[in-house]
């Protein structure tokens, strides 16, 4: 819903008709086409994303159609200092969408934030690109 309220378009497999009923190369084909196609790559991490071989694999498709910054990683936690979703180092490297304070608002927003360089985007400006 944040993503949607913001301007971002949300593509699950689930829901997608085109997908295969069961795993195979078409599934992956069918993946590396719905990512290309995408503007922004978003990835929703939670406690048992380090349970699906699929997470890794899509945001390593991901990174290599797009680079790092037009990736952003979505933890859902249970508070707001749950870190499980970080479990596996490599998410540290790309920008993630928080909530919080951002300069120039008055109020808290949601922002993709790029913790290496301490700086962030409003996440409406983010999916646009601008």
């Amino acid at each position: 819903m944040v993503l949607e309220n913001h301007g971002g378009k949300v593509y699950t497999d689930k829901v997608d008709p085109e997908m295969p009923p069961y795993i195979s190369d078409e599934t992956a084909k069918l993946l590396k086409w719905r990512i290309r196609q995408t503007y922004r790559f978003v990835l929703l991490t939670s406690k048992n994303s380090t349970d699906c071989r699929w997470v890794p694999w899509e945001l390593g498709v991901a990174d290599g159609y797009k680079g790092m910054n037009e990736i952003a990683i979505f933890p859902s936690a249970d508070d707001a200092t749950d870190m499980e979703w970080a479990s596996w180092e490599y998410l540290g490297l790309y920008r993630r969408i928080a909530w919080g304070r951002l300069e120039g608002y008055d109020d808290p927003v949601w922002m993709v934030w790029n913790q290496a360089a301490n700086t962030a985007t409003e996440l409406t400006k983010w999916l646009r690109g601008s």
